[in-house]
């Protein structure tokens, strides 16, 4: 399966693509004083991962960007927390064209964009999506929906732009208005598209496919009409590392998703999102040559409270760290009884469980249950912090 492309970097070779991310992550790291020399892109490991609540913290110290170097910029938005994001207007800032072309929206569509217009970047981001395709956008944000029905028809809409779900209640609502809509493509984010909801979108005659955009870096990946994983966006670089940690994880395995953007106007470098997903072998049917992830596959912040206390990934990793022989460790937490149980399963060559007991308790600030497993014994999920409790 092929189809035309955005341009001519989604069919560019591995190695032509990798010398000009590393070309552009080097004036990246020129932007923001960065001293680390990279040899390949892999060498991204070297440097520390920013967090969300490292962002936060930055912001509250050198407001509104945590003294980031930001140009060119037309917007500033806020996001939960609050966090504060920058937003330009020029070609396609936040990368939404490419994606939102792969759909099969162009110059001949009217978008009715459903993603909200204030305060939060969503909306933004997918009208410069529109207006990189050269598709209308009829502007019509989340509520109303009577009044969505009847705008959908008089203007003509012919393709949505959205929550996955909302697409359903305008569609349900003009059934029960008696009115019948034109659109026949949606481009989606924001949210999970099961695949029973995009059944329902393909019975009534609606191409639906989804993006991985956030709100600080823009679209990470997004699926084309192959519909075999989610491609990587052609401005970013995408890690995948053990949760808590900056450690790539080897290909195919789970872990956290860690994105540096190659926008100069907001360089972000090493940013976790706090999402799980992997890495895909080889490449799209669709020609794109970019490689791809598996989609959004839970949260990678599995912070947990065991006896009242928090455990966290980091807490986890720097377990791992601190014994040269351990490779991987992973915290169960279950119920015996009315009574919280918490045991460490670790990975070594050597060592018996008494051996690691004490260390568990000094960066766990917790005492459990230790068991040592064979090396490559534990699954490759992605989880480091296992709940196993339910309150029934």
């Amino acid at each position: 399966m092929r189809d035309t492309h955005f341009d001519d970097l989604e069919t560019r070779s591995a190695d032509a693509r990798e010398a000009a991310q590393l070309a552009a992550l080097r004036d990246q790291l020129s932007r923001v004083g960065g001293e680390v020399k990279l040899d390949t892109l892999a060498d991204l490991a070297k440097l520390p991962v920013m967090r969300k609540s490292d962002l936060t913290d930055l912001q509250k110290e050198q407001p509104p960007f945590g003294g980031i170097a930001v140009q060119n910029i037309t917007h500033v938005f806020q996001s939960p927390g609050p966090i504060y994001e920058p937003g330009g207007s020029s070609h396609d800032w936040f990368r939404m064209g490419r994606f939102l072309h792969a759909a099969g929206l162009g110059a001949d569509d009217i978008v009715q964009n459903c993603f909200g217009y204030h305060l939060t970047p969503a909306g933004h981001m997918f009208e410069s999506g529109a207006r990189a395709v050269g598709a209308k956008v009829l502007p019509a944000g989340v509520g109303q929906t009577e009044l969505q029905v009847t705008a959908a028809r008089d203007v003509g809409t012919t393709a949505y732009a959205g929550t996955p779900d909302y697409l359903k209640v305008i569609l349900e609502k003009a059934d029960e208005m008696g009115v019948t809509l034109g659109i026949t493509k949606a481009a989606v984010g924001g949210g999970a598209l099961f695949p029973s909801l995009r059944q329902y979108y393909i019975d009534r005659g609606i191409s639906c496919l989804q993006c991985y955009a956030t709100a600080d870096v823009g679209n990470i990946a997004y699926e084309s009409a192959a519909m075999e994983g989610m491609i990587l966006d052609e401005g970013v670089i995408v890690e995948i590392v053990t949760p808590g940690t900056g450690d790539p994880v080897a290909e195919g395995e789970v872990g956290e998703v860690v994105v540096t953007t190659l926008n100069p106007d907001y360089p972000l470098i090493r940013f976790a999102t706090g999402d799980l997903s992997a890495i895909m072998q080889g490449t799209s049917p669709c020609g794109r040559t970019n490689r791809r992830i598996k989609g959004w596959m839970g949260r990678a912040d599995q912070t947990t409270k065991i006896k009242g206390m928090f455990v966290r990934p980091e807490q986890v990793a720097a377990l791992v760290a601190h014994h040269n022989e351990v490779s991987k460790a992973r915290v169960v937490a279950s119920r015996a009884g009315e009574q919280d149980v918490m045991t460490v399963h670790i990975e070594s060559a050597g060592g018996d469980a008494d051996h690691y007991a004490q260390s568990v308790a000094e960066l766990l600030k917790l005492k459990g249950k230790v068991v040592v497993v064979e090396p490559g014994s534990l699954p490759k999920d992605g989880l480091v912090i296992e709940d196993q409790r339910t309150y029934d």
